[in-house]
C-alpha cells in the first residue's frame, strides 16, 4: 500500500521531469522559426555566397550601394521566414541610396545547418568579413538588428571594435532569458535556456553611434525593454518611437525615414 502511494506521488515528478526535458532537447524549435525554402532575389539584386567559419556556405542578397561614399547596411534579420520576406525592406533601403548586405542565417532559406546563438554569430561574422573583402571601408559600414536579429547585431558590433560605424536596432530585447520569463513565468528558463542573446550585457562595449526604434504598441518585446537596453549603450543609444506601431509595423510608421536621419549624422 505505502509503495503504490509513493508511485502516485512521484507519478506527477516524473512527467514533470519528462516535460523539462523535453523542454531542453526541443527548445530550438520553439525559439526560431525558419522557412527552410530558398528565396528567389529580386530583380537587380545578386544573390552571394558567404562561408563560415564552421564550413558553411550561406545564401545572402547583395545590393551594392550607388555611390562610393554611401552607406552600407549588414541587415540581420529577425527570427520568422527567411531574406525572402524582406525583399521589400531591401529595395527601400536602395531607394535610400544605401548598400545592402543581407544574409539569410544557417537553417533558413534554403542554408544549411541549424540555427543557435553560437552559430548565427559565425553567420553575422561571416557578412561583415564579405563587406571586408569587398573594399567596403568600416566608416560606412551599418549594421542593423531586427527583433531576434538585433542581438546578433549587438554582439557583432560588441565582438568587432573598429570594423562597423553605427548599430541600429530594431526592437530589440535585453536578452532572451528576460523574454522568457515575462513570457513564460511558470518555466524554469535560467535552468533551461541555452541561447541567451544577453544584449544588456554587451551593448556597452559597442563604443559606436546607435539608434533604438521602438514600436509603443509591440506586445512581443515591451518598450521598456527596448529602453532599458537603449540606456545602458555607451553613450546611451538615441531612441525613436512610434506610438501606435506594433512589433512589425514599425516599417510603416517611419523608421526608415528615422534611420535616414541617423545615419546622415553617424557616417559622414
Amino acid at each position: 500500500m505505502l509503495a503504490e502511494v509513493a508511485r502516485a506521488a512521484l507519478l506527477p515528478l516524473g512527467l514533470v521531469g519528462l516535460a523539462l526535458t523535453a523542454l531542453w532537447v526541443w527548445q530550438d524549435r520553439l525559439i526560431y522559426f525558419p522557412d527552410r525554402a530558398r528565396p528567389a532575389a529580386p530583380l537587380g539584386v545578386a544573390e552571394i555566397t558567404l562561408r563560415t567559419a564552421d564550413g558553411l556556405d550561406l545564401l545572402a542578397w547583395w545590393a551594392p550601394p550607388p555611390a562610393p561614399e554611401r552607406p552600407v547596411l549588414l541587415y540581420l534579420h529577425g527570427n520568422g521566414g527567411h531574406i525572402g520576406y524582406r525583399a521589400e525592406r531591401l529595395r527601400a533601403f536602395a531607394a535610400m541610396g544605401w548598400g545592402v548586405l543581407m544574409p539569410s542565417w544557417r537553417g533558413y532559406g534554403g542554408n544549411p545547418g541549424a540555427p543557435g546563438e553560437a552559430g548565427l554569430a559565425l553567420d553575422a561574422r561571416a557578412a561583415l568579413d564579405w563587406l571586408g573583402t569587398q573594399g567596403i571601408a568600416p566608416r560606412r559600414i551599418a549594421v542593423w538588428g531586427e527583433s531576434l536579429g538585433s542581438g546578433v547585431a549587438v554582439r557583432l558590433a560588441a565582438e568587432n571594435p573598429g570594423r562597423v560605424a553605427a548599430l541600429l536596432l530594431e526592437a530589440p530585447y535585453t536578452s532572451l532569458l528576460d523574454l522568457a520569463r515575462l513570457h513564460h513565468p511558470a518555466l524554469p528558463a535560467r535552468w533551461l535556456l541555452r541561447d541567451r542573446y544577453d544584449s544588456l550585457s554587451r551593448i556597452g562595449d559597442v563604443g559606436v553611434p546607435a539608434l533604438v526604434m521602438i514600436g509603443g504598441r509591440d506586445v512581443l518585446i515591451p518598450p521598456a525593454m527596448s529602453r532599458r537596453l537603449a540606456a545602458a549603450a555607451t553613450p546611451p543609444a538615441e531612441t525613436w518611437e512610434a506610438p501606435l506601431a506594433g512589433h512589425d509595423e514599425l516599417r510603416a510608421h517611419g523608421a526608415i525615414e528615422a534611420a535616414a536621419a541617423f545615419l546622415a549624422q553617424s557616417i559622414r
